[in-house]
């Protein structure tokens, strides 16, 4: 994924991380930890004694008791990576069908697949359904897990505590959740989270006052300094956890079907791995694949701060002043930059896609200056 991101402008940045141990019993752990690692072929984690830990990280609060380096961690935009894959995708000559909740699968010689936006014919099936990844591999006949929301609560911080940490913080992991990290994000934010809270809707994404509550007191134990800072916004997103520790990947070449269920937030990490297994089972069923897939990647515009935005290029504002234009003050998007993201493979359908494509109304004051105009724009676009 690092590789890729780099050639198409995905947002990166190396940051590093550091897996705080807060006690004797969690500093043993790392151990382990270190261990699994090197058994998995990484071989650059570093334990880091106390007095270096704070050396680096001066911020953190007391009470650490040494840390695991893990030098190879980092950071990525996680929505350019799924708009790139799915722009590659696209331009590739694949079909993407939005807003198409399937409620039937009838499997013959072919699958059918009864959907809110009609059915879909298809040979070979390959079920990335995340928070529905069972109820789809139920309709085949197959109830080998069961998906249980696990919501996790998340605060972003103001760009003015950036400075504070240079790392991404890491708890040691349980055997539920990689516990609440202190990170820094590519749009030059710090993130604090996620809570780990098991529950039984697979839409309620809102927030709850206790979750943010033992988040902050959670990011005042770690970096105390945070409670001085202005929170720019919370959010709560849904892991498709299940009752298996590991991803749910099954291949059924008799059925001409490969599942990709019970993805956790790792899964964005994990995702060029995942799909070149997703490959081989769907070769193993069968089907005949090119080995060639240039051609096809696309270059996308860059929404974070590892590089010069567009309103920093003289060179692209001079061939469209558009780009020289800001409508969102906060995140610094200019009016060019929206509109080639309504110009682009797969345009915004609303204000959220939009936001997800360019930062507008993601910053302090979360669209309050720059809605209006960009709700103005969106009409102009698409009527």
């Amino acid at each position: 994924l690092r590789e890729y991101a780099h050639r198409v402008g995905i947002p990166t940045a190396p940051t590093g991380a550091l897996m705080i141990a807060w006690s004797e019993e969690q500093l043993g752990a790392l151990s382990a930890i270190e261990s699994a690692a090197i058994e998995n072929g990484h071989r650059d984690t570093r334990r880091v004694e106390a007095e270096e830990l704070y050396e680096r990280e001066p911020a953190l609060g007391p009470g650490a008791h040494g840390a695991l380096e893990i030098p190879g961690e980092g950071i990525v935009c996680p929505w350019t990576t799924a708009l790139a894959l799915a722009t590659e995708a696209t331009t590739g000559g694949c079909r993407l069908v939005l807003n198409a909740r399937v409620t039937g699968i009838e499997a013959g010689t072919r699958f059918e697949l009864r959907t809110s936006r009609g059915s879909i014919e298809a040979e070979y099936l390959v079920n990335a359904a995340g928070l529905r990844s069972d109820e789809l591999d139920a309709m085949l006949g197959r109830r080998e897990f069961t998906v249980r929301p696990r919501r996790g609560e998340l605060i972003v911080f103001d760009k003015l505590a950036r400075s504070l940490v240079g790392h991404i913080l890491l708890p040691v992991p349980t055997e539920k959740t990689k516990g609440v990290l202190v990170a820094p994000t590519v749009y030059g934010n710090l993130l604090l989270g996620p809570t780990a809270d098991d529950i039984d809707s697979r839409d309620d994404r809102s927030t709850t006052a206790e979750g943010l509550a033992s988040l902050l007191a959670e990011g005042a134990r770690i970096v105390p300094a945070l409670a001085d800072h202005e929170v720019t916004a919370t959010f709560a997103g849904l892991r498709a956890a299940t009752e298996h520790r590991d991803y749910q990947l099954r291949a059924h070449p008799e059925q001409r079907y490969v599942c990709a269920g019970g993805i956790r937030s790792t899964g964005v990490s994990g995702s060029m791995a995942i799909a070149e297994w997703v490959r081989d089972g769907l070769a193993d069923a069968g089907l005949e694949l090119s080995a060639d897939a240039s051609g096809n990647e696309p270059r996308m515009p860059n929404i974070g701060e590892t590089s010069p935005r567009p309103f920093e290029r003289p060179e692209l504002i001079a061939e469209d002043p558009e780009f020289g234009r800001v409508v969102c003050f906060c995140e610094r998007v200019t009016r060019g930059e929206a509109e080639a993201a309504m110009r682009s493979a797969i345009p915004p359908a609303d204000v959220d896609g939009l936001r997800r494509r360019t930062r507008v109304l993601m910053g302090r004051c979360q669209g309050f200056f720059c809605e209006a105009e960009i709700r103005a724009m969106l009409g102009e676009g698409h009527g």
